[in-house]
């Protein structure tokens, strides 16, 4: 590499690059000033022509529906600020629910009502506890099956992937919201202000809607009380199809994988467990289902759920899994119909 000409002085390299890497922060994929990432823009947003329309890159607006999605139970699975399906299925869901219509394009009908469920700002202040930040943290996630074997814990991997998970959001936005933040015990951070309480209401049914890779869970008098993003099977092994019910529920499970289940990457011929933690292969809680061998669990990979095919059970994001464990007992009804659409299998 070439050293920097002696004419320019250090301090206006500096200024330079302190220039370079505060628009590469704050661009995002954004266009403009009135873009900004920050607590302030993001709980002031509003809809406008401009909203929803990038593919790329933090939409302030898309990251405050998400956030007041999540929140009205219509979750839009990993928060991220960026449209995408799960968004979009999220916004879809909630519009049918209010008798209104909405596509990609948000109308002011929906938005009016969206907001109007919850007067709180979006994003807070949070100050990281050590309980945050104490681990211990797995050095390295194994992302294969037999890697995992004689873990004693499959831990986050950091500080920073439990403090996401605990907000529902994506590292990338997290770090993206608090630039100058190395995530220790007593730092002051911005997250998305969501809730992990389940409600008083009790889950009678859950569907599963392989079509359109959706989980929706109905109270008794018939109201829709849930719908979460999923993964639904896959073709190497596909959802079951009908009517079962709810066998049991299991916070921090232990995974056993049978050999006969035959999983693409898995070569062992010999059965073997992997212990709990929130990157085990069945995530943070397991919810058995009559139907043998077949669960909807949660995911050491929030980010793909819904965009990618699973091993045949029903995937959802950790924290959508334990709320809707929260809802369900021995005895709920699971509906499954459609078919599965063919996904990158994981």
């Amino acid at each position: 590499m070439h050293s920097p000409p002696a004419a320019l002085p250090r301090a206006f390299l500096q200024r330079l690059c302190g220039v370079l890497i505060a628009l590469a922060v704050c661009h995002l994929g954004q266009t403009s000033a009135a873009w900004a990432l920050d607590l302030q823009t993001v709980n002031a947003a509003e809809l406008s022509k401009k909203s929803f329309q990038k593919t790329k890159g933090v939409d302030p607006v898309a990251l405050k529906a998400q956030v007041l999605l999540d929140r009205a139970g219509f979750s839009p699975g990993e928060i991220d600020g960026r449209l995408g399906e799960n968004l979009t299925k999220a916004i879809a869901a909630f519009a049918a629910a209010r008798g209104l219509k909405a596509d990609r394009q948000v109308t002011p009908e929906v938005w009016s009502q969206l907001t109007a469920t919850s007067s709180d700002p979006v994003l807070m202040e949070y100050t990281i506890a050590g309980e945050d930040v104490k681990g211990p943290f797995l050095e390295k996630v194994p992302s294969k099956m037999e890697d995992m074997r004689g873990l004693d814990r499959l831990a986050y991997g950091s500080a920073v992937e439990a403090i996401a998970e605990k907000f529902h959001m994506s590292e990338a936005l997290l770090k993206a919201l608090n630039p100058k933040t190395s995530f220790e015990a007593g730092q002051t951070i911005v997250v998305a202000n969501v809730s992990d309480n389940a409600g008083d209401a009790k889950v009678l049914k859950i569907e599963v809607d392989k079509s359109k890779r959706v989980v929706r869970a109905f109270a008794k008098n018939g109201n829709l009380v849930a719908v979460f993003p999923a993964s639904v099977g896959s073709t190497e092994k596909p959802a079951p199809s009908g009517s079962y019910k709810v066998t049991s529920v299991s916070p921090n499970p232990t995974y056993r994988y049978n050999p006969a289940y035959a999983f693409k990457g898995v070569k062992t011929t010999e059965p073997f467990v992997i212990n709990p933690g929130p990157n085990n292969p069945v995530g943070s809680v397991w919810i058995g289902l009559s139907a043998k061998s077949y669960g909807i669990h949660g995911t050491p990979n929030p980010a793909q759920v819904g965009k990618t095919e699973s091993h045949g059970c029903i995937r959802l994001t950790n924290w959508d899994a334990k709320k809707l464990a929260a809802l369900v007992g021995k005895g709920t009804a699971v509906d499954f119909f459609g078919s599965e659409q063919r996904r990158r299998s994981r």
